[in-house]
This record gives structure tokens, C-alpha cells and sequence, in this order.
């Protein structure tokens, strides 16, 4: 499926929407539950249980056919409700940060999907469509979405939304964008010897890390605008007295573009093998985590969904800024037509990833975020599907 045209040419019936907007009055206290839960039971990467246990729990009361430990991931839920042949994606996270919790407001984005799933539900026959809730974990680190997607969670959809928290004012779906990012190991291996005399046999690993993080310091300078490199010494010795042996390294390249990511890990690369040669001892790398690519927002759900927050009353803004943050849903954007827009927790000028935050992803502005998110994805599929039937091409298939 391939989408031609910037603004959705028909939209949703007054029928329908007036079913989705009227739809919050069942589902509204238990999604803002669901989201304060979530929030107060903070879970890691890959070990959401909790959190993937009440998402199913909700969604299989209202009738969804629901399957936990979904494509080859013990946390990840597999929802779906319908028969239609077009099938919608809406995607909920989890997953928590270590130490400050929900800092990212990940109960928001959960919470917010799976409302949306069952408004959706009111009207699934009526839209002739298949409504699918993909409840994807480790989006902060591990690269869930990216796994699923490998295994296949995206083979039979057609479209796919998620909405994010955030400080600040709404920002019009379009002009959120997101940076690529990498994150690999770098390991150096040498010699042992006694550091409390001369070792002139050792080859110190630890010294090997030492030179390519100095030469990761002085390139930074040289390093495009946008682009970002970070690391720190994952494993480095066991004791003062030896000369360690080995030693690995945590390293992140962060750019606008998998194209300009790559480029710039050579770069990065290049500063570690300095270190191994310097030293004399050996290295390699591999990669920590899969790749994040940057969201490509669908230009028809992206206008849809500006139009449906506004007519909830919000006012979505132009930004112009620097992309910021990263995630495994860019990946799937270049998978399936999608959106991953921003919603604001209204009042709240928090940065994501702090702990003000965490106090701010939760309350009466944080639900009001949930339910208006939660509409305003569900009033977008609607338009969309409206899009699709008005586009369909001989044969019976449809396209953006």
C-alpha cells in the first residue's frame, strides 16, 4: 500500500463519528485506570508482565480475542476484533525507565491505545474493518516493535498510529520527527598483567578504551549538527593490582537519518580501532540492540489527525525545531503507512526522561491526554478507512 495524496479525500460519516465521539462514556474510567496502574507498577524492558496482563485483561472484556507472549515475545499482546478486510494497527508501550519510572509516559501511550481500540470496536462492522492492538514492550531500549515486526505482527495490517505524551503545546503530526539511533558494544582484548610492577608481556584493555573514548571526545567536534555519539565502559577490570584484559564499551550514534547514522558509526569505529592498534590489542563489535530509523509520518493519517484534534478542541502548532528523541516505531513507518503524533499532558513543561515528568505523566491532565488521544487515533482510522473505500483500485485492493 502506497499513499498519493497529502489530505484524505473523504472522511469519516457524521454517523460514525458521532459513535466514537459518544463512545468514551464505556470505556473512559477503565482506560484512565489502566493508565494509573501502569503508571504505579513501573516495569523494565522485556519484563512488562504486569503491565501486558492488564492490557489484555481490559481488552478481553470488551471482546477482543486476545493472545499474551505474541511473536516470539513474552510480553508483548496480540489483540484483535473484527473481520473486515482492512485491518488498523494502534500500538501500546509499556515499558518504564530504570530508577525514575514512567518518565517517558509510556501508561499514557498504553492507555491511549487501548481506548482507541475499543471505540474503534463500536463501529468495526460498520467500517468493515479489522481492529488490531499491538501491545509492543522495550521501546525504550531493546527495540520491541522492531522484533515484532521481524516476526511477522505487521504482515497483515494496513495502516498503523500510536500517540505519544508530552510537555509543551500540540504540534501539528507532520512536523514530529524523530532521529535514528544505533547502539552497539565495542570489546578490546589483551593481555593480563600485575600492575604493581613492570608488565612489559601485558597488553592493557582497559588503556585500549581509554584512547578510542579520547578520540570519540576530539571528533565530536567534527561530527555534522544533529549528530550525536555516546558512550561509557560497560565492563572495564575486576581489581586496581591487574592490568585487565578485556573491556567493552556501550556506544550510541544518534542522527536525522539512517543514512547519516551509518556514516556516522564508521566514523565512530574508526576511533575504537585506534585504540586496538595503539595498545596492540585486538577488537570487535556488535550490535546491542537493533537500529532505530527515523518516523516517516503518512502525510493522509498525519492531516486526519491534526483535523480530529482539532475538533476536539485542541489547536495543533507548526514546529519547526530539531528532531528529538527516538523509537522502534520508525521502523515500522517504513513498514506500513503511519503516525506516531504527540499529544500534550496540557500545563505540563516537564522534560521526558526526568523525574518531574514522571509526576507530570499522571493526574488529570495526563487522562485528559489519554481519552483525547484515544479519539482523536480512533477518528483518524475512520477517515482513513473512508480514504481507502473511496480509493479503491480494480481488483478489490485499496490504496492511500
Amino acid at each position: 500500500m502506497t499513499l498519493a495524496s497529502p489530505q484524505p479525500s473523504h472522511t469519516a460519516t457524521d454517523e460514525v463519528r458521532d459513535v466514537l465521539l459518544a463512545s468514551p462514556a464505556g470505556w473512559r474510567d477503565q482506560v484512565v485506570a489502566l493508565s494509573g496502574e501502569i503508571h504505579r507498577d513501573p516495569e523494565l524492558a522485556f519484563t512488562e508482565h504486569r503491565a501486558a496482563a492488564r492490557v489484555a485483561a481490559v481488552l478481553h472484556d470488551a471482546g477482543f480475542t486476545v493472545r499474551v507472549g505474541a511473536f516470539g515475545l513474552d510480553t508483548a499482546v496480540d489483540a484483535t476484533f473484527g473481520k473486515g478486510d482492512i485491518t488498523v494497527a494502534i500500538c501500546a508501550e509499556y515499558d518504564a525507565l530504570p530508577g525514575i519510572g514512567h518518565a517517558c509516559g509510556h501508561n499514557i501511550i498504553a492507555a491511549a491505545g487501548v481506548g482507541a481500540v475499543i471505540a474503534l470496536a463500536g463501529v468495526a462492522e460498520t467500517l468493515g474493518i479489522r481492529v488490531k492492538l499491538l501491545g509492543t514492550p522495550a521501546e525504550e531500549h531493546g527495540g520491541g516493535k522492531i522484533l515484532m515486526l521481524e516476526a511477522g505482527a505487521w504482515d497483515d495490517v494496513d495502516f498503523s498510529l500510536m500517540v505519544h505524551g508530552g510537555p509543551g503545546p500540540d504540534l501539528r503530526c507532520a512536523d514530529v520527527r524523530t532521529q535514528a539511533v544505533a547502539r552497539f558494544d565495542v570489546s578490546f582484548h589483551g593481555l593480563p598483567g600485575h600492575a604493581g610492577g613492570p608488565s612489559p608481556e601485558a597488553l592493557n584493555a582497559a588503556n585500549a578504551a581509554t584512547v578510542g573514548l579520547v578520540a570519540l571526545g576530539l571528533l565530536r567536534q567534527h561530527l555534522p549538527d544533529g549528530v550525536r555519539a555516546n558512550a561509557f565502559v560497560a565492563e572495564g577490570g575486576e581489581a586496581t593490582n591487574i592490568i585487565p584484559s578485556s573491556t567493552r564499551v556501550r556506544v550510541e550514534v544518534r542522527a536525522d537519518t539512517l543514512e547519516a547514522v551509518d556514516h556516522a558509526r564508521r566514523r565512530v569505529l574508526a576511533c575504537f580501532e585506534g585504540g586496538a592498534i595503539s595498545t596492540g590489542c585486538s577488537w570487535s563489535w556488535e550490535q546491542a540492540e537493533p537500529t532505530y530509523a527515523d518516523v516517516v509520518q503518512n502525510p493522509v493519517l498525519a492531516h486526519a489527525w491534526d483535523r480530529n484534534l482539532s475538533a476536539l478542541g485542541r489547536s495543533p502548532q507548526p514546529h519547526t525545531g530539531p528532531p528529538g528523541g527516538s523509537t522502534d516505531m520508525g521502523n515500522v513507518s517504513r513498514a506500513v503507512p503511519s503516525i506516531h503524533p504527540l499529544i500534550a499532558v496540557q500545563g505540563c513543561s516537564s522534560a521526558p526522561h526526568t523525574p518531574e515528568f514522571t509526576g507530570d505523566a499522571i493526574g488529570p491532565a495526563a487522562d485528559h491526554a489519554v481519552v483525547d488521544g484515544a479519539l482523536a487515533m480512533a477518528l483518524t482510522t475512520a477517515d482513513a478507512v473512508a480514504h481507502l473505500r473511496a480509493r479503491q483500485v480494480p481488483g478489490g485492493g485499496q490504496k492511500f
